[in-house]
């Protein structure tokens, strides 16, 4: 194919023209055979549960690299791609490279996207499927979280023990698809439908069930995760769990599936594990702990990813799921592109390298070694990208262009060659907050060393959270921050590296089956609205049921 007939190919167009390997083969690589995971289909597997405990028990073998950005454009920057793209290269380079990033979620993909499996020939197959329902996980996560909303109002209808406060239950309903209506609710209206009540949905992947399974170690972990999740108040004005509801068990039995860790490949055929998906700027965003941990007692090197900028899925992968991996990455590789530093200086591309050195500095609190992948884009000069790279590197870390989306693996050894030699050198990691710290601590530290802003001010609401958990013993858990992805603070106009700025905390939500506090800023939405011009109006299927339309 030209040069040009590739670039005007859509990532659906270059995925269904790229040959698949069987399932077997890709799991071969891993060592893995047919007694180890159950097939959907051909090219998709997933992990049997034994074996993946099995694994889960292994020290670990492989190298860890998180893969983070710069503060993205609406479209995004190419972080999934890059990682896959990346995946390759290490394997072009002769090593045993695997892939652990996220499912994508029905909403954006209805929505903005379109899709959210890479791209060009970065990317990860079959991505109809992948992008489509692929194994059930979301919809078993949705249902497990809508069991624990229904069990609220029968309880409350049958005004059964333990008696739950009325004025203070908070646990929405949920499902997969961007829906603004349903931000705000009343359930219970007719006879005998009630109490009527207020209530709402979030999407599935801002869901505590989603992060709980991403966070967990085992189905029986997943089980107690879920038993803890707090759904409000008893009369007695203590906290309201799942446990007391008596559901945990039914909630876990629907997802006994969804934690086993699905494996598909790459579009060069190197082997992926894509499971679990949360949200960067409302959840923690990053895919399963059990899928990662289990990759890396596989091969010599994995590839993850946090959603948006370092600022939030990269952040929380450092300072949240390291935590319950025990160990943080050995490498960091910051992407960067010019389309979004043009962005972030208003059309001037030094200007908003400011940005990109901000993201630099939060990352170098962490210890490993941070390279910056300038990813590639059609309409880049030579210039321009080797202006952003000259940026990077005159902050003190390694640099490299990378061309993931037109030339796969191929475009992107060097950057595997950089990283391949970074994790040689031992490093000491670290988070940016201690556990013991206040809360006020932990706050403070990430809004100065991650955001570059100089404080925060709580609103009334978020005081009243914040007495509330500390009475109840939750003030001691992580922070998991609910943020535009367009700002490194909470105003997405303020563009590039604010500096010096306030941040307003409007609210403190409890995610206790997770583990960590969700402190919202910002007019963030946890259920997000379809626009006036959805990717939806361009996806279709035909009459032999071959989709087209998704990125």
């Amino acid at each position: 194919m030209s040069w040009k007939t590739d670039l005007q190919m859509t990532n659906l167009e270059i995925a269904q023209r790229s040959p698949m390997r069987p399932i077997e083969e890709i799991a071969g690589k891993l060592n893995l055979t047919s007694e180890d995971y159950s097939q959907h289909g051909p090219y998709i597997a997933k992990l049997k549960l034994s074996r993946t405990l099995e694994l889960l028990q292994r020290p670990k073998k492989g190298k860890l690299v998180l893969v983070t950005a710069v503060t993205p454009t609406p479209p995004g920057e190419g972080k999934t791609t890059v990682s896959v793209g990346l995946t390759q290269g290490l394997t072009k380079i002769g090593k045993k490279a695997i892939a652990a990033i996220r499912e994508p979620a029905l909403g954006p993909i209805f929505g903005v996207k379109g899709g959210a499996c890479g791209g060009g020939y970065s990317q990860v197959l079959p991505m109809e499927e992948i992008n489509l329902f692929f194994t059930g996980d979301f919809p078993a996560i949705t249902a497990a979280h809508n069991l624990l909303s229904a069990a609220i109002d029968a309880n409350l209808h049958h005004e059964l023990d333990p008696h739950l406060d009325l004025r203070n239950v908070w646990w929405p309903r949920t499902v997969d698809m961007v829906d603004r209506a349903l931000r705000e609710i009343i359930v219970g209206l007719g006879n005998l439908n009630g109490p009527v009540r207020p209530s709402g949905f979030v999407i599935t992947p801002a869901s505590e069930v989603m992060a709980s399974l991403c966070l967990s170690t085992s189905l029986e972990n997943l089980k107690e995760r879920l038993g803890r999740i707090v759904i409000g108040e008893k009369m007695d004005e203590n906290p309201a769990t799942c446990a007391d509801l008596r559901v945990a068990g039914s909630m876990a039995s629907l997802m006994r599936e969804a934690v086993r860790p699905n494996l598909v490949q790459t579009i060069e055929g190197c082997p992926a594990f894509v499971h679990g998906g949360p949200f960067g700027n409302i959840a923690h965003g990053c895919s399963s702990l059990i899928a990662t941990k289990t990759a890396l007692a596989l091969g010599d090197f994995v590839v993850t990813e946090g959603g948006f900028g370092s600022d939030l899925g990269g952040e929380k992968f450092l300072n949240i799921v390291s935590r319950s991996l025990g160990y943080g990455p050995d490498a960091i590789v910051l992407v960067a592109t010019v389309r979004a530093l043009k962005f972030h200086g208003s059309g001037d591309l030094a200007l908003g390298c400011a940005n990109l050195k901000q993201h630099i500095s939060h990352l170098l609190n962490y210890g490993p070694p941070v390279i910056v992948g300038v990813n590639r884009f059609k309409d880049d000069t030579a210039e321009e990208l080797e202006f952003v790279a000259n940026a990077a590197r005159a902050e003190g870390v390694q640099a490299v262009i990378c061309d993931p989306w037109m030339s796969g693996g191929d475009g992107c050894t060097e950057l595997g060659f950089l990283v391949a030699s970074a994790v040689e050198e031992e490093c000491t990691f670290k988070q940016i907050y201690d556990l013991e710290d206040t809360f006020e601590e932990k706050l403070g530290k990430l809004i100065t060393k991650v955001y570059g802003g100089a404080d925060f001010k709580l609103t009334v609401k978020a005081k009243r959270s914040l007495r509330w958990l500390r009475e109840k013993g939750f003030d001691h858990l992580p922070i998991c921050m609910a943020k535009t992805q367009s700002s490194l603070s909470e105003d997405p106009k303020k563009l590039g590296a604010p500096k010096d700025f306030t941040m307003t905390v409007k609210n403190i939500n409890l995610s206790a089956g997770a583990g960590f506090l969700v402190v919202v800023c910002g007019d963030i939405m946890l259920m997000p609205g379809m626009g006036a011009a959805p990717a939806a109006f361009n996806i279709d299927v035909n009459a032999e049921g071959v989709i087209s339309g998704l990125n």
